[in-house]
């Protein structure tokens, strides 16, 4: 069977997971902490990054950050992860679901405006497989009704806006380096500070609400307990293990490139004849090959393919249930039609892609379905 996804190992991942040992600090923030942290603000230009222990933590120290209350209003899709929303809800946030995106699964940047009101406390942004929102859209609406923006950056590793690295748009960014993603630790986040007076709290919180990074650097005589947190900080064997792979990000990259890139030039005839949708990439954004899926003409013709991939040997996945319907939230939910979130919810499926994939059975196997 082809596995949707294999983590893939650099080569240094244990060397250096066997250094950490050595050096004896293995709590997190020690010498790997430091290098995956300075790999990240000198490669992309960020001014402020914490590695967390997954993304989520990520995201909930942003919502921490923000100062969400209960009864608060935070818009974000509906098409995403439950983590999205969930590190909000923690904090009694209400949630204001935007549709996604005729042409693609992120969220439709010009039905954000019309759900700000005085309650509005934050719009999160989503980059769904990598591929940018429309940030020009979304910054002018933030701006213009003074609600920070962070950006759900998951999936969009080394990816681009107009040139510029997403990450740093919004006041908070995270990033994923789960075992699904292009560089990966197992599990593990990165938060991303851009609004400069959010970033002396940020490091507190990511201490367990303690000023102990600033005891260590010597800014006070002792820390103590500061203001609310928890252990966010990943240790130093996954920070180790991740660094091995930032090292070799621009390979790993460019052979993920390769193989998204075989299966659009392959498929593209053959999806065209069965009323099936590859990617779109709009001109403003970069791909960094971190997902290939394909947009099924209806939610049978899905599901015969995941059958006809299952007998071929390959494993191929759906994804998100849109949250808007979900046991958890329906109930919640303002009643507002979300018509496109639910058609990719029952029309999407993802194809295999990992660093050692090779694509070509996949794609036979794809093109031996003719119904």
């Amino acid at each position: 069977m082809i596995p949707f996804n294999k983590p893939y190992i650099s080569g240094k991942e244990l060397q250096y997971i066997e250094d950490a040992v050595a050096r004896g600090k293995l709590s997190g923030n020690g010498d790997y902490t430091k290098k995956c942290h300075t790999f990240f603000e000198q490669t992309y230009g960020f001014s402020k990054v914490l590695l967390t222990t997954s993304c989520t933590d990520a995201l909930e120290m942003s919502a921490i950050l923000l100062d969400i209350q209960p009864g608060d209003e935070v818009i974000m899709p509906a098409y995403t992860f439950v983590s999205t929303a969930n590190a909000f809800v923690l904090r009694g946030a209400v949630i204001r679901f935007v549709d996604s995106r005729t042409d693609h699964p992120g969220m439709d940047e010009v039905a954000v405006e019309n759900l700000i009101n005085e309650n509005t406390k934050a719009i999160v942004v989503v980059h769904y497989a990598g591929v940018a929102c429309d940030m020009d859209e979304v910054q002018r609406i933030a701006q213009k009704h003074n609600v920070p923006m962070v950006e759900d950056a998951a999936q969009a590793f080394n990816a681009t806006y107009k040139g510029k690295p997403l990450g740093s748009f919004g006041a908070l960014s995270a990033f994923s380096f789960h075992e699904t993603k292009n560089i990966q630790c197992g599990e593990g986040g990165l938060l991303v500070i851009n609004d400069e007076t959010l970033q002396a709290r940020a490091e507190i919180i990511w201490e367990k609400g303690t000023n102990r990074s600033a005891f260590f650097r010597g800014e006070v005589d002792k820390y103590g307990w500061v203001d609310i947190g928890s252990s966010f900080l990943p240790s130093e064997l996954n920070a180790a293990y991740l660094f091995a792979q930032l090292e070799e990000s621009d390979r790993i990259q460019e052979q993920r490139k390769k193989i998204w890139d075989a299966y659009y030039k392959a498929l593209e005839e053959w999806s065209n004849e069965l009323g099936i949708q590859l990617p779109v990439l709009p001109e403003f954004a970069s791909n960094n090959a971190h997902m290939f899926y394909i947009n099924c003409r209806d939610a049978m013709q899905r599901t015969q393919l995941i059958t006809h991939l299952k007998k071929q040997n390959v494993h191929a996945v759906f994804h998100y249930l849109s949250l808007h319907e979900s046991p958890f939230y329906q109930e919640k939910h303002d009643g507002r039609t979300l018509p496109n979130s639910d058609g990719y919810t029952e029309r999407l499926l993802r194809l295999p892609l990992y660093y050692e994939l090779d694509p070509q059975p996949v794609i036979n196997a794809l093109l031996s379905y003719d119904s």
